[in-house]
């Protein structure tokens, strides 16, 4: 992605971000029967469940205090970043140093807390029920669904956005008109003193957002995706914010109020890198297989087969 250009350091008003808040209560009843007992995102891709690659970005990105909000039947999401000293003393004693230590390395990611949210009334909800660790603290919102391709800086930009300028920051990604009732959709317009472009890195002010709007009724082509860097004045606002679309508490309400004001600015970075929504069946497949393509240990024999693969269905096509 372009760098967008961060002048001056952080002022008191835009201490550093070090916590990040990841959503992990949903019930993934899209992935019924296999989520009846195991957590949606607990759904292997490749060889790592989904969350531990959002907590990876997280990590790498400089933010070391990860909250996970979760709900009943996720102890399964918690145990997986603790410690499991039976398993690394086996892993030992047979001298697999090399599962080894991809065990230790998830434990290490980062300084994981856990809260527990009684009831699923929506992002905006699970959002608040961080409020007491989070404090009076700037805090990224990282969505468990939506994978960010490797090698992308998109977190990484948004923590400069949110030093630079303060307030929340949002990442937004241009869809298809008939894509629109699917997100939350910002106006926009140029940010001041901003840098010019298209595509990665173009950084823009929210001047309105509107949960899954009518195609007719949608403020652009801009969709809110996964990542966020919000102000601590999000949580007076969720406070009061009614339930909205699907009778939950939306945090893009709660965005619209704050990008609305004079207060508080609210900036999108368009984000057109690499993202994966593994909360949809087909697009979990195509990640899995777009990722192990990349994979250097098994990418190569993997490619082979999967265009043997493609070959014979054409064939069975044509000749059937």
């Amino acid at each position: 992605m372009n760098a967008i250009t961060s002048a001056g350091a952080a002022s008191a008003a835009s201490p550093t971000v070090t916590k990040a808040v990841i959503p992990a209560a949903g019930l993934g009843t899209r992935f019924l029967p296999a989520t009846k007992a195991t957590p949606k995102e607990m759904l292997p891709v490749v060889d790592r469940p989904a969350i531990q690659y959002v907590v990876e970005e997280a990590s790498a990105a400089g933010l070391d205090d990860v909250l996970l909000v979760t709900g009943r039947n996720k102890r399964a999401v918690e145990d997986h970043f603790d410690n499991n000293t039976e398993l690394e003393h086996v892993l030992a004693a047979k001298g697999d140093t090399e599962r080894l230590e991809a065990v230790r390395q998830v434990t290490g990611l980062a300084r994981m807390h856990h809260v527990r949210q009684g009831a699923p009334l929506g992002l905006g909800h699970a959002v608040l029920c961080a409020r007491s660790h989070v404090g009076d603290e700037p805090f990224a919102v990282l969505l468990g669904d939506d994978l960010i391709g490797p090698g992308e800086t998109l977190l990484e930009e948004m923590l400069r956005v949110r030093a630079r300028y303060g307030g929340s920051v949002i990442a937004l990604m241009r869809v298809e008109p008939d894509q629109t009732h699917l997100y939350g959709c910002a106006a926009v317009e140029p940010a001041e003193d901003a840098d010019g472009g298209d595509g990665d890195g173009t950084l823009v002010r929210v001047t309105d957002l509107v949960e899954k709007p009518a195609r007719e009724a949608a403020p652009s082509r801009y969709a809110v995706i996964g990542r966020y860097v919000l102000d601590p004045a999000v949580f007076d606002v969720l406070e009061t914010t009614t339930p909205g679309h699907g009778g939950e508490i939306q945090l893009t309400d709660a965005l619209r109020e704050l990008a609305t004001s004079d207060e508080h600015p609210v900036h999108g970075v368009i984000f057109s890198g690499r993202r994966y929504d593994t909360g949809d069946r087909a697009s979990y497949l195509r990640t899995i297989v777009e990722l192990a393509c990349e994979r250097p240990d098994l990418g190569p024999d993997f490619r082979q087969w999967l265009s043997e693969f493609v070959l014979s269905g054409r064939r069975m096509a044509a000749t059937g």
